[in-house]
């Protein structure tokens, strides 16, 4: 469990640092072009990248390409060397391709996921994405090296190098709102120049981003040739797994489509936030899991990989109980304080620049419902990774279909049910309540893959990190209710609410947990106490 939670510091110290700067360009993003109409546009065209990196390689290189690397590592004479080349060589043309032909189908890419689009809203959201999604290349490019670097146990990189892309963003955003000003906060007054410059500065966080990546692969020793030779990269082997990949992540597509489409209605039908107020939710929900659940995860896989190649099926289950241990000992409380001070997360973010308190908090109370999701979405992304070590990649694409039949029954439920207002509510409603069934089902089956997930042991450790919990929230809850009482819910009384609530409610559950002897707060405690003695 050390060497896990020393990588997994290593990664969760760059991803804190690039959370906070994210938040950062959030803000000022939000504030620059507000979560209305401009703020839908940008956000859809600015998803739209992401959904076809994942959709084409982001998938594949977590469950299929990791894997492949590292048993090549250990079996070719050259250490892997000539096979990651390959793989170079195939993801820079491939990706250059899909990236030119995305901008040339931009509308009807930027059509498939909204609801009733039209003039100029629809226009402003096509040339932002014709801006936009030349990233796809770069993004890629960058990935690939990250994976890489990966398997060398090389992890700091890449998720220190989304602090450059971020930095950068920041400037880009400063300089639009100083040039663009109040104009630049509407469809109908903002100019193609000022949307030139935030579609290409988006796009030039990215490159900046690759290139870190790049260069830090440089650093370890790589060296790319192009290779061309494409027989010796294992095409066939990778295809056959990469298919169910590839259906994985488009079955996950048709869910994230179903919730674009409902949220970015929900917005039009009260002319306020609809998908912007879905994503930047999601977004402060996913704080605590790309800091904790990620860094863990993606030191988990080589050795949970290594450990399959070498049939120790002991190893992987005790890599995997340990990683949840890890994962759930912050995700915890994580939940439970996001649940309670969500709106002063957004109202401290948010609240500033053409935003209003009222836009702040509704988003706020979006993130307080997608609080519930935190532990069971993090579960369920460990146990992907059990079946991606076994190089079984249909299993999660069944897992997936079940999961968007769940989510979408009920997302269309609150869509059509609820008031408008609370239609972004019931679906990240819907969205908990798809990972809780997901992860049960997930949990069933890898369990009978590897005999056993140390689930009562487990269990033991989630019930005494709830327990631990609970005075934490509690204590958050009556610094809340203290605060708005003297001051009201403004950006100043927010951040008290943080700082007290936020602060002293984590202080208090790892003072309780670590008297409760929960192994994990134990070791973080200890790890945290050496580096200060020094």
């Amino acid at each position: 469990m050390s060497r896990v939670l020393r990588a997994s510091a290593i990664m969760a110290a760059g991803t804190m640092v690039s959370r906070v700067t994210g938040f950062v360009r959030t803000a000022v993003l939000a504030a620059a072009i507000t979560t209305g109409a401009l703020g839908d546009a940008y956000n859809v065209a600015y998803a739209i990248p992401f959904i076809l990196f994942d959709l084409l390689i982001g998938g594949v290189l977590s469950s299929v390409v990791v894997p492949m690397i590292v048993r090549r590592q250990k079996s070719d004479p050259d250490g892997g060397r000539a096979y990651e080349q390959r793989l170079m060589t195939i993801g820079i043309i491939g990706l250059t391709l899909v990236a030119v032909v995305a901008v040339l189908l931009a509308r009807p890419l930027i059509s498939l996921y909204t609801e009733g689009w039209t003039g100029r809203k629809l226009d402003v959201a096509v040339m932002l994405a014709q801006y936009i999604l030349p990233q796809i290349a770069f993004f890629g490019i960058g990935a690939i090296a990250g994976a890489i670097l990966n398997t060398r146990d090389r992890f700091a990189a890449p998720m220190w190098a989304p602090v450059l892309n971020n930095i950068v963003m920041i400037g880009v955003l400063v300089a639009y709102s100083l040039m663009a000003g109040q104009a630049g906060a509407n469809v109908g007054t903002v100019s193609d120049a000022d949307l030139a410059l935030l579609g290409l500065g988006t796009t030039a966080g990215i490159v900046a981003q690759c290139l870190v990546l790049i260069v830090s692969l440089h650093r370890v020793g790589f060296r790319f040739r192009p290779r061309f030779d494409l027989r010796g990269v294992g095409l066939g082997e990778m295809g056959r797994t990469a298919v169910w990949t590839f259906a994985f992540v488009g079955v996950n597509q048709i869910g994230f489509l179903i919730t674009t489409k409902l949220s970015s209605g929900a917005g039009d039908a009260v002319q306020g936030a609809g998908n912007s107020a879905y994503a930047y939710a999601f977004q402060f929900f996913q704080l605590p899991y790309g800091i904790i659940a990620v860094s863990i995860i993606t030191a988990m896989l080589p050795r949970m990989s290594r450990s399959v190649s070498d049939g120790e099926l002991g190893q992987v289950r005790e890599e995997f109980a340990s990683g949840v241990r890890l994962v759930s000992v912050l995700m915890v409380p994580a939940g439970l304080l996001l649940m309670v001070l969500g709106p002063a997360v957004t109202v401290l973010i948010f609240s500033w620049g053409t935003m209003t308190v009222d836009d702040a908090i509704y988003i706020g109370n979006v993130l307080q419902v997608f609080g519930l999701a935190l532990v069971p979405f993090s579960l369920f992304q460990l146990l992907l990774r059990v079946f991606y070590a076994f190089g079984d990649t249909r299993t999660p694409v069944f897992i997936a279909v079940g999961n968007v039949a769940v989510s979408a029954v009920l997302s269309l439920a609150a869509y059509f049910i609820l008031p408008a207002k609370y239609v972004v509510m019931g679906l990240a409603f819907a969205f908990t309540v798809t990972y809780v069934v997901g992860t049960v089902v997930a949990w069933t089956l890898a369990s009978r893959r590897v005999g056993g997930l140390q689930g009562g042991k487990v269990a033991a450790g989630l019930s005494q990190m709830h327990i631990a919990a609970v005075p934490a929230a509690a204590i958050a809850l009556g610094v809340l209710w203290l605060t708005r009482e003297l001051a009201g819910l403004t950006p100043l009384s927010a951040a008290i609410m943080l700082a007290a609530g936020g602060g002293l409610g984590m202080v208090l559950y790892l003072v309780i947990a670590n008297r409760m002897r929960i192994p994990e707060v134990s070791s973080i405690v200890g790890m945290v106490a050496g580096r200060l003695g020094r």
